[in-house]
């Protein structure tokens, strides 16, 4: 065959909006599209096809998801005229705590091991979807899966990259204690030793095991079950903090979504433990402001960045699982709060602090059928692979979102027994005077939130398309006053932030800037697909 290199593409390829009238998936894979695709087509509804979407994107993109995820999603139910939010998410075990990290020599909970990897969530997320708005059984939404692993698929051009970065990780941490990682790499390399690559073949017989069970169970072999068991025992023989109760107490959480309007619209957001909220408090601070009318304009990129950090810098200190939370969600979301933070924003670039409101590797996917149901739905392990640990026999790769606890005493997202961690992944929704326009989502770590917030930008105040919101320019704040801005970033705005004393610079990885997807809905019920530009979106429609 032709000898090309499947990363490196010299001109820039334009992708259009997809217009259909049944149904529309997106996803960051083709082949995870295809299969809600598939589940629309048989007459399932939205919900069918991401929950049947869910379930195989673990297998075709398992630099991003397992089966020992967290996931959360929102869920527009068209006869209800209805939102629900699903907090899908894990906790920490029992004998987990933040003195236990110490003991064991840390001074931040490691990415890599058993100490952070929480009791997972998605299984759960995936059978409480079901239970309450599916239609079709989980045998025949997890059918799809079950035949990819038996059969293999060809492996993306991105997932292969993501493959090759994240066994290096595995790697370092194996040459210190091979025992807790020694099946994942038996599952995820070649018996050569070496990662998958764009066009090899992945196939995981044991994943449409666990699927199998996970099915004639609905997914309670996971929490009360052989599952559990394998789970349990694996902990046990090799270091980790599971017992038998933190996945017999565990269960998913139906939230009330929270809300910022902006420019007519309603953006919606789960609720903390997650940073949807910083969404909604950039939001809230830029309704005060006045914007350029031009997307290309240096004052616009300022606002939002100042906007940004100063939000962040009350998640990252306030955020953490609502029991623990010491600040309440109003009092962050507070419209007196918010104009005393906008207070902040100058024409220079500010060091942010918190403020006081008291005074006052992820997969994401998004579905919508011809009733007027739509999903938006996040899945993600945190670090690529996740913990690095699976579980013998079973396909089950653990999630190391237990890293997001912060270990200083007294803060309120200090690691504890049987609490969530901060958590990373968002989805969003749109809706306007009470009828849904769409969900949409960016995932990648802590560019989540300020994706969120430049795609839906995009959308509300410079009227881009949806394909056109998520190929624009993207940036990311990292830190201090450093900006991380793309390689087709104009260089002019550049300078003009740097006159702002934003400390610039140009980033060549497509995949710290995030991965998103977005669906809306015309008034005369056609629906409008958006998908990456920067992975192996794919757009299925009918």
């Amino acid at each position: 065959m032709p000898n090309f290199d499947p990363l490196t593409y010299r001109y820039s390829s334009r992708r259009n909006v997809v217009y259909a009238k049944n149904g529309v998936c997106c996803t960051s894979v083709p082949l995870g599209a295809q299969v809600g695709l598939d589940v629309l087509k048989n007459g399932g509804n939205a919900v069918d096809a991401a929950v049947a979407m869910a379930g195989a994107m673990p297998l075709l993109e398992p630099t991003g998801n397992g089966l020992g995820s967290d996931c959360f999603a929102l869920v527009w139910i068209e006869k209800e005229k209805k939102l629900y939010g699903l907090n899908a998410s894990g906790v920490a075990p029992m004998a987990l705590s933040a003195d236990e990290v110490r003991a064991k020599g840390f001074s931040e909970v490691p990415e890599e091991g058993w100490l952070p990897t929480m009791v997972p969530g998605a299984p759960a997320g995936w059978s409480a979807l079901n239970a309450r708005f599916g239609t079709k059984p989980l045998s025949e939404l997890f059918a799809p899966a079950i035949s990819y692993a038996e059969n293999g698929y060809a492996v993306p051009v991105n997932v292969g990259k993501l493959w090759v970065r994240d066994s290096k990780r595995i790697a370092r941490v194996m040459a210190q204690d091979p025992a807790p990682y020694e099946y994942w790499w038996k599952c995820f390399m070649k018996l050569d030793g070496s990662p998958y690559r764009a066009g090899d073949v992945f196939r995981f017989p044991a994943y449409a095991d666990t699927m199998r069970s996970l099915a004639e169970t609905n997914c309670e072999s996971y929490y009360r079950g052989e599952l559990m068991e394998r789970i349990v025992a694996h902990s046990r023989a090799t270091g980790g903090y599971f017992c038998e109760d933190d996945f017999k107490s565990y269960h998913p959480e139906w939230v009330e979504p929270i809300t910022q309007d902006y420019r007519g619209y309603t953006v919606c957001e789960i609720p903390p433990n997650g940073h949807g909220i910083t969404v909604l408090m950039v939001l809230g601070m830029l309704n005060g402001l006045t914007l350029p009318e031009k997307r290309e304009d240096a004052d616009y990129y300022h606002k939002v960045m100042e906007a940004i950090k100063l939000a962040f810098a009350d998640t990252k200190t306030y955020v953490a699982a609502p029991r623990y939370m010491k600040t309440k969600v109003s009092e962050l979301l507070s419209p007196d709060y918010l104009a005393a933070r906008r207070a902040l924003i100058t024409d220079k670039a500010l060091e942010p602090k918190a403020g006081d409101p008291h005074c006052g590797g992820t997969i994401y996917l998004c579905t919508a059928d011809a009733e007027g149901n739509m999903v938006s739905l996040i899945q993600s392990n945190y670090c690529g692979f996740g913990a690095g640990i699976a579980i013998p026999g079973t396909g089950i790769c653990l999630q190391d979102r237990g890293a997001c606890f912060s270990m200083q005493p007294g803060h309120a997202n200090e690691a504890a027994p049987r609490k969530y961690p901060y958590h990373t992944i968002i989805p969003g929704f749109l809706t306007r005077d009470g009828q849904p326009v769409g969900p949409f989502g960016i995932m990648g770590g802590y560019m989540q939130p300020q994706g969120h917030v430049q795609v839906a930008m995009n959308l509300i105040d410079f009227h881009l398309n949806p394909q056109m919101a998520l190929d624009a320019p993207r940036w990311l704040w990292e830190r201090d006053n450093r900006i991380y801005v793309e390689p087709h970033f104009p260089t002019a705005l550049a300078k003009a932030l740097q006159k702002r004393g934003h400390r610039i610079e140009v980033c060549l990885d497509p995949g710290v800037f995030g991965r998103g997807q977005m669906i809306l809905r015309m008034e005369n019920g056609t629906l409008i697909g958006g998908t990456e530009s920067r992975t192996d979106s794919n757009i299925a429609c009918f």
